[in-house]
């Protein structure tokens, strides 16, 4: 297969894989310090059926794919769990937010492991199956930095206005809370303002810090 056409396909089934895996930590997390919403609403499965949405998981990948971008974004349903069932409703919700994209950093690690593995066999073969291997975890090592980095800005809805918001000062929730219903549209103003162009840099360190000599890009 062609590799224009390779390259955005994987990136979707990828996607999908790894906003999955992202979602369902947050529950698992929440399960774990005492609510058990997620658990009853069936949101702690790889059913892609109980996660994915039209906008965030199909629509903006893709208006980046056809933008030409080289990386795809998007997003799953957000996993909701209740406040009210924690301990400590905000440092367990900045828990509940972390786990997210350290779901991401995990994986980008262990792509990154059995890719510097898969290197030399894919070397000793040039025509071998492994280099299909090694591309496919080339790309799943970047958007899982990619989406752990990106989860970390700190604009709510985002997993990382969720950890600030553990350590800001009760006079200042209520606004934190009211700009959440602007969230999504500060990001893509962000996005078109040059935002990338400050992450792109660190998240391509981090890629090539992890596959090391497997790196393709």
């Amino acid at each position: 297969m062609d590799q224009a056409i390779l390259i955005p396909i994987s990136q979707i089934v990828i996607l999908i894989f790894l906003i999955i895996i992202h979602e369902v930590s947050h529950g698992l997390m929440a399960y774990k310090l005492g609510d058990n919403t997620a658990k009853e609403m069936g949101r702690l499965t790889l059913n892609p059926l109980k996660h994915l949405e039209f906008f965030g998981s199909f629509l903006v990948p893709l208006i980046f794919l056809v933008s030409g971008s080289p990386f795809i974004l998007g997003w799953a349903k957000p996993v909701p769990f209740n406040p009210y069932n924690l301990q400590n409703p905000k440092k367990d919700g900045a828990l509940i937010a972390a786990a997210g994209p350290l779901s991401n950093f995990i994986l980008a690690v262990l792509f990154g492991i059995v890719a510097r593995l898969i290197l030399p066999l894919a070397v000793a073969s040039p025509n071998s199956v492994f280099w299909g291997i090694l591309f496919i975890l080339n790309i799943a090592v970047f958007m899982s930095i990619l989406l752990g980095i990106f989860n970390l800005i700190p604009i709510p809805p985002f997993d990382g206005s969720r950890i600030v918001f553990a350590f800001l000062p009760e006079k200042f929730t209520q606004f934190w809370l009211s700009i959440e219903r602007y969230g999504t549209l500060l990001i893509i103003l962000l996005l078109f303002g040059g935002l990338m162009n400050i992450i792109y840099p660190i998240i391509l360190f981090a890629y090539r810090f992890l596959i090391g000599p497997a790196a393709i890009f």
